[in-house]
């Protein structure tokens, strides 16, 4: 058994990364995977948007969920799905140092993301605007989630719907001025936890809570009283300019995994066969809807040579191995015990307020 690595007075993960693209600070990424094992990272939708509404490129990466792509009707929906999904991809391939686009996402009964074929990494993302935010942990679970820090959350009334009775008491107290932020940041980090955790919009936003004056060390039941314990470590950051970023991590007391490369997790000889049975060019003309040939994702996706880095046969067809056995991955397709409906007007409603369900 290892020890906790932090405490509320003392986190044990840094700051999420901004990432520009092609040019990003991936080192800083990878780094924090090695020293915390935990990564945040953040980036603008405008730097990971495809330049097409679709083409070869973008379907190998995006693998089984090109279907779904191609069953969004608006326009911003499918263009925030691609772009985070292709994020999401790029960020696990630094971790596990293969290609993108052999990187398949599953999902569970719930909607929660997760690596098929690789429970070592754990993963979560949100967007919120035109900001795309992705966690990956190797000491347990991870749930993020992000909101402009402006929004008025408590001056239409959320409060109401969304906090516990302990949490109406303490923002009561609170300066006028006060309230809309520390209700922001109550929001985000409920939608983290409920995340991590794989309960998504099953989980009343009324039935847990956590302490609007900054003490973030362990999740409250409605009357106050400790929920969790000291294996769970949460955090909110303001980052690009005003958004409000929350993270919950769970600690297993395994330790993290140090070195996260799919070429030393696995048998040899399995990535020898493996990279010879998936090893097949991708098309070089579109049979996509826009219905023409040519790259169609932006010079700037992605880290430095990650469509072919050195140790990679090149671009590959998008598969992945079966989900192990008894993995946490294989887990998530055990039932989940349905909690009551959220109210009309605040978790699952469709609008301005929606909680976003893994980001879907």
């Amino acid at each position: 058994m290892t020890a906790r690595r932090g405490t509320a007075s003392r986190p044990s993960f840094g700051e999420p990364v901004k990432i520009s693209g092609r040019d990003g600070a991936w080192d800083r990424v990878r780094a924090d995977l090695e020293q915390h094992s935990v990564a945040v990272l953040h980036a603008r939708l405008a730097d990971w948007q495809p330049d097409q509404t679709g083409g070869p490129r973008l379907r190998a990466l995006l693998g089984r969920d090109w279907e779904r792509y191609l069953e969004m009707t608006h326009p911003d929906v499918r263009t925030r799905f691609a772009a985070s999904r292709v994020l999401l991809k790029f960020a696990a391939a630094v971790a596990l140092r293969v290609p993108p686009q052999v990187i398949e996402l599953g999902y569970g009964p719930t909607g929660r993301p997760y690596l098929r074929g690789c429970d070592a990494v754990d993963i979560s993302l949100s967007h919120t605007e035109d900001l795309l935010l992705i966690g990956l942990t190797t000491r347990g679970l991870i749930g993020v989630d992000a909101e402009r820090a402006d929004r008025p959350l408590y001056t239409r009334g959320l409060h109401r719907h969304v906090c516990t009775p302990h949490e109406l008491g303490a923002l009561s107290r609170l300066a006028p001025e006060e309230r809309g932020p520390a209700l922001v940041r109550l929001w985000t980090l409920k939608e983290a936890y409920s995340k991590a955790i794989g309960q998504g919009l099953r989980f009343r936003f009324t039935d847990f809570g956590f302490g609007p004056d900054g003490r973030l060390d362990r999740v409250l039941t409605p009357d106050g009283a400790p929920g969790t314990g000291v294996e769970w470590e949460f955090r909110t950051f303001s980052v690009d300019g005003g958004y409000a970023v929350s993270v919950a991590v769970s600690d297993t007391g395994l330790g993290g995994v140090e070195d996260t490369a799919a070429g030393t997790m696995l048998d040899p000889h399995v990535v020898a066969l493996l990279t010879e049975t998936l090893a097949e060019e991708p098309p070089d003309t579109a049979d996509s809807p826009a219905g023409a040939g040519g790259p169609d994702l932006p010079g700037s996706w992605g880290p430095p040579g990650a469509w072919d880095p050195p140790s990679a046969p090149g671009p590959v067809r998008p598969s992945a191995p079966p989900v192990p056995v008894g993995s946490r991955a294989a887990a998530e397709a055990a039932p989940v015990p349905m909690a009551p409906a959220a109210p009309v007007g605040t978790a699952g409603e469709r609008g301005g307020w929606a909680r976003d369900a893994f980001a879907v």
